[in-house]
C-alpha cells in the first residue's frame, strides 16, 4: 500500500524499475512504460520486444478511460490464397508465417507522448541498465532454458545468447543481452537527435528508429535471409512443414501505427469494467458478467458447486460467442452491443441448466445462429481430415498449445492515472532471436482463421484476435481498479474469478488472488493447433474435493492440479481517492512476479 503510487508486474527487478520512475517524477503511464521494457528482457519466454502489449489506461487529466492498440497488423503478402499456394492448412505456432508487425515500441511510444510526462530515454532507461550490466539468472528461466533447451537451439542466433558458454548461466550468474541494449539506445539516440523539437517530436523520432530506421531494416533483412523450417507443420498438421523465409517487410513495418480507440464498457454492480475491443477477447469478460447478474451469487456461496457450475457453464455461452463473433472490428462486423444487451442475455441465461452442456452454443443476435465456429473449429471428421488432435483431451493439455506465455503490469499513481497492461509474444521458444537486436518476433498470426467466411480470419493488415486482456474499472467515472493475468484463454476466466471475489464475495485483494482458481477449456483454443476439449475443467486441488464430485456428478470432465498449479498470476492496484491510498497485489503463483508501494 502507498499514498504516491503502487506499480505491480510480472518480475520484481521490472517492478522495481517502475517504482523508481515514479520517484523520479514520472506518472503511472511513464512508470508502465519502464516497466514493460524490463518485462520485454527480463521474461523472454514470456514475452519480448518483438511481441504485442494490448492496453488500457485512465487519465486523470481528461478523466476517461482509453485502450491503445497494441497489436501488430499481418503482412501484406499473406494471404489465405497464399496459403493455400503453400499448402498450409492453418497458421502454425512457430517461426516466420505467425509473425505480424512488433507492437510493443509503437504502443509505449504513443501512450507516453500522449498521456506521459517523460521522454523515451528516461523511460527505457532501466531496461537499457539491466541489458547492458546484466540481469542475476532466476529460477524460472533457468528451469526453462534447461527444459528447451532442445527447442531454442534450433535458432543459432538463440542458442548463442542464451548459452553463452555452452551452458544454461546458472542461477545467480549475471546474465547480459548488449544486442537489446543496442536497439534501446539506437531509439535514445533518435529521440537525442531530435532535441529542441520537443517531448512529443522526440518520441515519434525514437519510435521511427524502430519503425521506419536500422531496426525494421535489420529485422526485415535476417528473416529475409535466415529461412527456417515450422516445427509445428508437417505431420503434426497445419502447416506444409517447409523452410519459410518472412513475409513481413520494411513497409508493413513503417505503414503500422498504434492507435488510442475507446474501450468496451459494462455496468456491473456500480462498477464500469472496461475492456479492449474485439481484437481482443476481452469482451467475453463482459459478457460474463451480463449472464452472471441475473443470478444471486453470494447466495450460493464461494466456490460452492452451485456457483462454480453457474459459472462455468456461463463461461460457455459467453466464449462460444467469442468465437462465433470475434474479430478485428476494422475488419469484421462484431455486434457488441447486442451481445451485451440486457434482452440477449436475458435470453442466453435460460441455457443454464443443472447439468453440464457437451456442445457449444453461439448466440442469434438477429442474423441467425453462426455454424462456423462448432462446424469447422470442433467436428472430429474436419480435425481428422486436417491431421489435427483430437477435440477433446481430459488431461488439461487443451488449455493451451502454444510454447510461449505472457506477463502482466498494472501501474497506478497518486493523481488518480492507472494503466494495465499485457505484454505478450516474442517468445524466445518460438522464433528466433534476430542477429544484432538481441529479440525476436512474435507468433500472433496463428490466431488467424483461414476459413475466409468467418470472422477472425486472415485478411493483409488485419489484427489477429488476442487472449491479452488488461482490465481497468471505474466507479462513478472516477478511477477505481486495474488488473490483468497471463494464461492465454483462461485469462478472462480467472481474472472473472479474482473481481468476482472482491466485488461480490468481499474478498480484500490479496485473499482474492490467492483463492483457487479453476478453469474450462469447452472451446477451441486460440493456440495452434486449436485443442478443444467439450466439458474439460482445470480445477486447483485447493477446492474441496467434495465440490468437485458434485460437479462431476453434473456431468463436468474435470481434471485436478496441484493446490498452485493454475497457471496465471492475477495481479490488481485498488485506488480509494476517499482515503488516499493505493493498495496493489500479485499472485504468489510463479513465484516472481510483485508489487511495490510508495
Amino acid at each position: 500500500m502507498g499514498r504516491h503510487g503502487v506499480v505491480t508486474s510480472g518480475h520484481y527487478l521490472a517492478t522495481a524499475a517502475g517504482f523508481r520512475i515514479l520517484q523520479q517524477g514520472g506518472n503511472a503511464i511513464d512508470a508502465a512504460a519502464a516497466t514493460c521494457f524490463c518485462l520485454n528482457l527480463l521474461e523472454p519466454h514470456m514475452n519480448g520486444l518483438g511481441g504485442e502489449v494490448p492496453t488500457l489506461i485512465y487519465s486523470a487529466a481528461d478523466g476517461k478511460p482509453h485502450a491503445i492498440s497494441g497489436m501488430g497488423w499481418s503482412p501484406k503478402a499473406l494471404t489465405i490464397d497464399w496459403c493455400k499456394r503453400h499448402n498450409i492448412d492453418m497458421i502454425p505456432g512457430d517461426g516466420y508465417l505467425p509473425a505480424c508487425v512488433p507492437a510493443v515500441v509503437g504502443t509505449w511510444a504513443l501512450a507516453v507522448a500522449k498521456f506521459g510526462t517523460m521522454s523515451f530515454t528516461q523511460v527505457l532507461a532501466p531496461a537499457v541498465e539491466l541489458a547492458e550490466h546484466g540481469l542475476p539468472m532466476y529460477e524460472n528461466l533457468h528451469r526453462m532454458l534447461r527444459n528447451d533447451r532442445a527447442t531454442l537451439s534450433r535458432y543459432p542466433t538463440t542458442q548463442r545468447l542464451y548459452y553463452p558458454d555452452g551452458d544454461v548461466p546458472a542461477v545467480g550468474q549475471l546474465f547480459r543481452n548488449v544486442d537489446f541494449a543496442r536497439s534501446l539506445r539506437l531509439m535514445c539516440d533518435a529521440e537525442k537527435a531530435a532535441a529542441g523539437r520537443g517531448r512529443v517530436a522526440g518520441i515519434e523520432a525514437a519510435c521511427d528508429a524502430f519503425y521506419r530506421g536500422p531496426i525494421a531494416e535489420t529485422i526485415c533483412q535476417f528473416i529475409a535471409e535466415h529461412p527456417i523450417a515450422d516445427a509445428s507443420g508437417g505431420a503434426s498438421g497445419g502447416a506444409s512443414g517447409g523452410e519459410h523465409t518472412g513475409l513481413l517487410t520494411v513497409d508493413d513495418m513503417a505503414d503500422w501505427h498504434a492507435a488510442v480507440e475507446d474501450p468496451v464498457s459494462f455496468h456491473y454492480h456500480g462498477l464500469d469494467l472496461h475492456k479492449c475491443s474485439s481484437w481482443t477477447q476481452g469482451p467475453v469478460f463482459l459478457q460474463q458478467l451480463a449472464l452472471l447478474q441475473g443470478f444471486d451469487l453470494p447466495a450460493m456461496g464461494h466456490n460452492s458447486a452451485d456457483y462454480l457450475h453457474t459459472w462455468i457453464e456461463c463461461a460457455k455461452l459467453a466464449f462460444a460467442d467469442r468465437e462465433a463473433y470475434y474479430g478485428d472490428p476494422l475488419f469484421d462486423d462484431v455486434p457488441l452491443d447486442a451481445l451485451l444487451s440486457k434482452s440477449y442475455n436475458d435470453a442466453r441465461r435460460q441455457l443454464v441448466d443443472k447439468t453440464a452442456s457437451m456442445q457449444m452454443r453461439p448466440g442469434d443476435v438477429g442474423r441467425g445462429v453462426p455454424t462456423h465456429a462448432e462446424a469447422v473449429d470442433l467436428r472430429a471428421d474436419h480435425r481428422r481430415a486436417m491431421g489435427l488432435p483430437p477435440i477433446d483431451p481430459d488431461d488439461g493439455s487443451s488449455r493451451r498449445a502454444a510454447t510461449g506465455d505472457t506477463t502482466h503490469l498494472d501501474v497506478v499513481d497518486g493523481a488518480g492515472n492507472m494503466a494495465s497492461a499485457t505484454p505478450s509474444g516474442g517468445w524466445i521458444q518460438s522464433s528466433p532471436v534476430i542477429e544484432g537486436l538481441g529479440f525476436c518476433l512474435g507468433t500472433r498470426g496463428q490466431m488467424f482463421y483461414l476459413n475466409p467466411n468467418r470472422p477472425n480470419a486472415l485478411q493483409p493488415h488485419k489484427r489477429p484476435r488476442a487472449t491479452l486482456t488488461p482490465s481497468l474499472v471505474t466507479k462513478h467515472g472516477k478511477p477505481w481498479m486495474v488488473f490483468g493475468t497471463p494464461g492465454g484463454d483462461a485469462q478472462d476466466q480467472t481474472t472473472l474469478q479474482f473481481f468476482l471475489n472482491h466485488v461480490d464475495f468481499g474478498m480484500d485483494l490479496q485473499a482474492a488472488v490467492e483463492a483457487p482458481y479453476l478453469v474450462t477449456s469447452h472451446f477451441p483454443s486460440s493456440f495452434y493447433p486449436r485443442h478443444a476439449g467439450l466439458g474439460c475443467v482445470q480445477a486447483e486441488s485447493r477446492i474441496d474435493p467434495a465440490v468437485i464430485r458434485r460437479l462431476r456428478d453434473r456431468g463436468h470432465r474435470i481434471t485436478t492440479l496441484r493446490d498452485w498449479d493454475e497457471g496465471s498470476k492475477v495481479m490488481a492496484i485498488r485506488f480509494d481517492a476517499d482515503h488516499g491510498v493505493i493498495s496493489g497485489t500479485v499472485s504468489p503463483r510463479r513465484q516472481v512476479g510483485y508489487a511495490i508501494g510508495w
